[in-house]
């Protein structure tokens, strides 16, 4: 479903279709950036990992590969993902966890799995999403954060159970950090139930998990992403089921450009990192530096 197929209401803007990624090995859904909208806020990537499920022997194998001028922002529903990067930071991205990394002037990382996970059949489903730093942090020192699930603040009022991953919204506030303003929301409804769109952030999209969501009539279908009018009041409500969704948004960025895994305010910026990657003079991943993704032609 895309925004020209149907009359939207006037709160919402545009749809935006997951389109199927091939990661190597599993599937990804990519929501941004799309051709007519690569921002909502600071969020200039959306991928849905999964939902999969992996026979023994098979599973997460992406290799070390840079980022530049962005942050990492993973969030998984179920499964377990081996993070590694050129920090020397090893640990476990857990179901609940917030994985905040911060590539700033540079790093690189591997997502894999443990070997005795291997072992077993697996189900892995969640989200990465890609921030772009704020111009005057593009370049500062690259860092990572880690958030257990029980830090990450949330409400049930037993028809809506709601997580406040990153911002403000609903009263409550995250303690995940931000460099722009910044929104990220997980909610699930149950059949029937309802939930204010959160206010007081510039933009904001809803993205459907799992379910069929209600936009103020629409019917917004499992991996589609509505962006939401800027400053409407907009219900949301469970159709059909239960529903499982985020929101996303944030305060509105200058232009970036986008190539791979590099993204920055200044294309020249983009050119170097390419040039670094080639000549492989990025810092290495501690226990992961015998492979690594090529720079793509």
């Amino acid at each position: 479903m895309t925004d020209t197929d149907i009359d939207l209401p006037e709160t919402v803007s545009m749809i935006i279709p997951a389109r199927e990624k091939d990661l190597g090995g599993f599937m990804v859904r990519r929501v941004l950036p799309y051709a007519k909208r690569r921002m909502v806020g600071p969020w200039i990537f959306f991928d849905h990992m999964g939902p999969a499920d992996f026979a023994p022997g098979l599973g997460v194998n992406v290799r070390p590969h840079p980022h530049i001028n962005l942050a990492t922002v993973t969030y998984l529903f179920k499964g377990n993902i081996l993070h590694r990067d050129s920090l020397g930071t090893r640990g476990v991205i857990a179901p609940g966890d917030i994985n905040l990394m911060v590539a700033g002037k540079g790093i690189v990382h591997s997502e894999r799995e443990e070997e005795e996970a291997k072992t077993r059949t697996r189900h892995l489903d969640g989200l990465q999403l890609w921030l772009a730093l704020p111009e005057a942090d593009e370049e500062i020192d690259p860092a990572f954060f880690h958030y257990d699930a029980a830090e990450i603040p949330s409400f049930d009022d037993g028809q809506a159970h709601v997580r406040v991953m990153m911002g403000e919204a609903f009263g409550l506030r995250s303690p995940v950090k931000t460099y722009a303003q910044t929104l990220y929301v997980e909610a699930k409804l149950k059949t029937g139930a309802e939930l204010q769109a959160p206010l007081g952030v510039e933009e904001r999209a809803v993205y459907v998990c799992a379910g069929e969501l209600g936009v103020d009539g629409l019917i917004l279908k499992q991996y589609d992403m509505a962006v939401l009018t800027p400053g409407a009041l907009v219900r949301l409500t469970a159709l059909g089921g239960p529903v499982h969704f985020v929101i996303i948004g944030g305060e509105k960025l200058s232009e970036r450009h986008i190539y791979w895994n590099f993204v920055s305010s200044r294309p020249a910026r983009i050119e170097q990192a390419k040039a670094e990657w080639k000549a492989q003079t990025f810092p290495k991943v501690p226990g992961d530096d015998q492979e690594f993704i090529p720079l793509p032609e």
